[in-house]
């Protein structure tokens, strides 16, 4: 399949890093290109070719795998469509090695908006519990080329549109769209072009998971009648579906005469963080390991065992009665609904690049739940504004552009008008990088802020 193809690297960054190695294993001749000649210059002694800043595939390159961040509309990629050389991203060439293998590991894939870590986090849970050899991977951080590579039984996938609009042939045993919200349109184009990526994820699987509560997921799944359909929601399942009754997780699915019988997966109490956003994961994630096979035992062993990652809604610490949370990991308006709809009183710290997104259905949603809102970054004025107009009667403060130490003068701002009971909440619904490396930066910046307040002795670490 790829023992003497001339395979085209567009990326020296994590892709270049795993494809590399794989392709030239595989006996490909591999040229990599990449415009940042210091990361390139990493891959020296490999190997490949190293060629900076090609705008056109080399004479013979018969295929380009590349770095899901590269535009569909960047010279390289255009240049090798117009020449009819197939581009691929590093998911698609995963997928494509693991076919040459005796035994190829299951794919469980997992994509939405919102959600994807979370879930893929709970799902290896379950399957680890569940006693088989699984891993996270995917844009979770994990290369899945490496994973393919490394001999484990199911890979909880985690992808991403940019990683779907370049896969074609992925064949999942079971596969998820958690939800579809506006999010990286500037990459996309429109809320369609988005969907539909996003949507690729089902194209060959064969058990389809769809929320019925989101349209876009429902309607996705729908276009894919031939695979087995199965659902979840929030309330009481109907046969096929995973869902609520009073305090426990039902499966109504994966059971014997669905029509008549249910099964208890777990309680309420198992799922965290909680919140109805983080049920609607777990449910999403049982859904994949029950269509794996693994117990109803394993599900609720898995979910108890379950720790959420860094900057999702993690509570930093309890000063004063104030519980102050970090999901910095909010990065567009429909994450952060999730998180503030998961809360009674909340001083919310918002603000950053909204990337086009609106907020206004955002704020209409949770005005009633707002003690006050402090807003930095970017795009403040527009949140400022939807504030405005769908809560009116919400204290707004807003850090000035220039502030030396934003994320702290945010937290002393939440922490005058907060009361004992209330939540301050980082939930940002925006982007980071007008202010911060990355939302990791900005969930680091807002814990040192909180640690540093008066009477932070019960700080959470």
């Amino acid at each position: 399949m790829f023992a003497g193809r001339h395979v085209l690297v567009a990326g020296a960054g994590v892709t270049g890093k795993s494809a590399v190695p794989a392709l030239l294993e595989l006996g490909a001749r591999v040229t990599v290109t990449d415009g940042n000649a210091a990361r390139l210059a990493e891959l020296e002694g490999l190997g490949a070719e190293l060629v900076p800043g090609l705008a056109e595939p080399p004479e013979g390159v018969g295929l380009v795998v590349t770095s899901p961040g590269w535009r569909p509309s960047s010279p390289l990629l255009v240049a090798a469509a117009a020449a009819g050389v197939e581009v691929i991203g590093d998911v698609e060439l995963a997928w494509r090695l693991g076919q040459t293998m005796d035994e190829p590991p299951k794919w469980l894939a997992v994509t939405g908006t919102n959600g994807k870590t979370t879930t893929v986090g709970m799902l290896e849970s379950m399957l680890r519990a569940g006693g088989v050899n699984a891993i996270a991977c995917g844009n979770i951080g994990f290369s899945v080329l490496d994973a393919v590579r490394g001999g484990y039984e199911a890979l909880a996938v985690e992808l991403s549109s940019f990683q779907l609009h370049w896969s074609s042939t992925l064949a999942p045993h079971a596969s998820v769209v958690l939800n579809v919200a506006e999010d990286h349109l500037d990459w996309h184009g429109s809320l369609a072009a988005y969907a539909a990526d996003k949507g690729k994820i089902h194209k060959h699987s064969a058990t389809v998971v769809r929320n019925a509560e989101d349209a876009w997921s429902s309607r996705l799944a729908a276009e894919h009648g031939n695979a087995r359909q199965v659902a979840f929601r929030l309330d009481t399942p109907r046969p096929g579906e995973l869902g609520l009754v009073e305090d426990l997780l039902i499966d109504r699915a994966f059971v014997a005469d669905p029509a008549h019988n249910a099964e208890e997966l777990c309680a309420v109490a198992d799922v965290r963080p909680a919140g109805p956003h983080n049920l609607a994961n777990a449910l999403a994630a049982a859904s994949l390991a029950r269509a794996y096979g693994v117990s109803t035992e394993a599900v609720a062993k898995g979910l108890r065992e379950f720790r959420p990652g860094a900057h999702r809604a993690v509570e930093v610490a309890e000063v004063a009665g104030v519980r102050y949370i970090n999901d910095s990991k909010a990065t567009n308006p429909h994450a952060a609904a999730g998180s503030l709809l998961a809360h009674h009183t909340v001083v919310w710290i918002a603000g950053g690049l909204l990337k086009g997104a609106s907020v206004d259905e955002l704020v209409a949603a949770v005005a009633s739940r707002l003690r006050a809102a402090v807003l930095l970054g970017a795009d403040s004025e527009v949140i400022a504004a939807a504030l405005a107009r769908h809560a009116p009667n919400v204290p707004v403060h807003r850090v000035p552009p220039g502030d030396d130490e934003p994320m702290s003068s945010a937290v002393e701002a939440a922490r005058v008008v907060a009361r004992p009971g209330d939540v301050v909440l980082l939930a940002p619904a925006a982007a980071s990088m007008d202010m911060f490396r990355d939302y990791a930066h900005r969930g680091e910046a807002f814990a040192d802020a909180v640690r540093n307040l008066p009477d932070g002795a019960s700080d959470r670490g």
